[in-house]
C-alpha cells in the first residue's frame, strides 16, 4: 500500500478497525517481548537495555534532584543505573512491569486503530490520498487518544512503583506498593479516581506530539523509500527497511517534547494538594526545575527515554505492517471491508 493513500492496489478498500486493532495489538505484544532483557546487570554495562529498566532509569534521572548545589556531580544514564542495581538489586529496574505489560497491548491496539480511522477521516474521499497535513493532525488526535485511554492511568500507576528507593534485598524495608494492583488499588482508596487521570493534559501532549512527529517522519520516509524503489510503490517495504525508518521517526518523538515529559513525570509522582490547579502546579514545577536546576533539568532522561522509544518503535511498526498484510489477505470475514460509522 502507498504510504500517502488509505486506498490499497486497484482502489481496494482500506483495512477494518479489526484489521487495525488486532495488529496493533499484536504488535505491542511483539514490542515488549523483542525488548525483555536477556540477563540481569549486563545491559548496565552495555547498555542493552529493555523498555521498563531504560524507564525505570528515565524516571529516576527526571526525579532527581541532585546538581542542584554547586559542583555537585550530574548524575547520568550509566551512574543512575549502577545505584538503582546497588541500592535495590537488578529487581530495582523493573518496576512498574506490570502496568506497562498489561498497558502496551491496548495502548498499541488503540494508537493504530484511532490512528487509521482519523486518516481516513482526513483522506481525500475520492482519490483516498492522504495529505503530510492529515498524517500530522491524524497523530496528534491518535496521541491525544491514547493518552486519556490508556497511558495516563497506566503512567500514574508506573511512576509511583518506580519512585520508591526502597531496597529489594532487605525483607524488612515494605514498600508503600507492592505492585501495579497493589498501587491502584492504594490510589483510588486513599486519593480517588482523579488521581489515575493527573497530569492528563500534558500526557496528551506528550502522545499527540510525540505520535504526530513519529506518523509524519515514518510516513514521508516511507513513501521516499517507496518511491526511490518503484518495485514496492504499491507494496509493502521489507522488514529491515521498515525497521530501519521505525528506528528513526521513533527518536524523532522524544526529542520534540522531552520538557512535556519530565514535567509531567514530576507532576504525576506526588499527590496534589487541595485547592491547586493543574495550571498552577505545572508552573511551579517548570519554575522550580528552572531555577534550581537550569534549562538541561527539562532533558533529564532523554537518552534512557530514546533508547526506549526508538527500538520499541522500530519492532512496533514491523511487526505491524506484516501482521496487517497477512490479515489483510486472509480469508476471515472480520478483516475485509471499511471502518462502520
Amino acid at each position: 500500500m502507498s504510504a500517502k493513500n488509505v486506498n490499497g492496489p486497484g482502489g481496494k478498500k482500506p483495512a477494518t478497525a479489526a484489521t487495525n486493532l488486532i495488529a496493533g495489538g499484536g504488535a505491542g505484544m511483539m514490542e515488549a517481548l523483542a525488548c525483555h532483557p536477556l540477563g540481569g546487570s549486563v545491559y548496565v554495562l552495555r547498555m542493552g537495555h529493555h523498555s521498563d529498566i531504560t524507564d525505570t532509569i528515565k524516571v529516576r534521572m527526571q526525579l532527581s534532584r541532585r546538581a542542584r548545589a554547586p559542583g555537585a556531580k550530574r548524575r547520568g544514564f550509566l551512574t543512575t543505573g549502577k545505584e538503582i542495581v546497588k541500592r535495590e538489586t537488578p529487581l530495582g529496574l523493573y518496576k512498574g512491569l506490570g502496568a506497562v505489560v498489561t498497558g502496551i497491548v491496548p495502548k498499541m491496539a488503540i494508537r493504530f486503530t484511532s490512528y487509521e480511522w482519523y486518516k481516513q477521516l482526513l483522506a481525500n474521499k475520492t482519490t483516498g490520498a492522504v495529505s503530510g497535513q492529515a498524517t500530522f493532525f491524524a497523530g496528534l488526535a491518535a496521541g491525544v487518544t491514547e493518552a486519556v485511554c490508556v497511558v495516563t492511568p497506566m503512567e500514574v500507576i508506573k511512576i509511583r512503583l518506580q519512585a520508591q528507593h526502597h531496597s529489594m534485598a532487605d525483607p524488612l524495608d515494605i514498600p508503600k506498593y507492592r505492585n501495579a494492583a497493589h498501587a491502584l488499588y492504594t490510589v483510588l482508596k486513599e486519593e480517588g479516581f482523579g488521581a489515575l487521570y493527573r497530569g492528563v493534559s500534558l500526557t496528551a501532549l506528550r502522545q499527540g506530539s510525540n505520535q504526530a512527529v513519529n506518523f509524519s517522519a515514518y510516513t514521508e520516509f516511507k513513501a521516499l523509500l517507496q518511491r526511490i524503489q518503484p518495485a514496492y510503490n504499491n507494496k509493502e517495504l521489507p522488514s529491515y527497511q521498515t525497521m530501519f525508518i521505525g528506528l528513526i521517526s521513533g527518536a524523532m518523538g522524544p526529542l520534540s517534547n522531552a520538557p512535556i515529559d519530565t514535567i509531567k513525570t514530576r507532576l504525576q509522582k506526588t499527590p496534589g494538594q487541595p485547592g491547586e490547579t493543574a495550571i498552577s502546579r505545572v508552573s511551579a514545577i517548570a519554575k522550580d526545575m528552572f531555577k534550581q536546576e537550569g534549562f538541561h533539568a527539562f532533558y533529564k532522561g532523554i537518552t534512557p527515554r530514546i533508547m526506549r522509544v526508538a527500538p520499541g518503535q522500530a519492532v512496533t511498526f514491523t511487526v505491524y505492517e506484516y501482521l496487517k498484510e497477512k490479515l489483510e489477505h486472509s480469508h476471515v470475514p472480520l478483516v475485509s471491508g471499511q471502518y462502520e460509522e
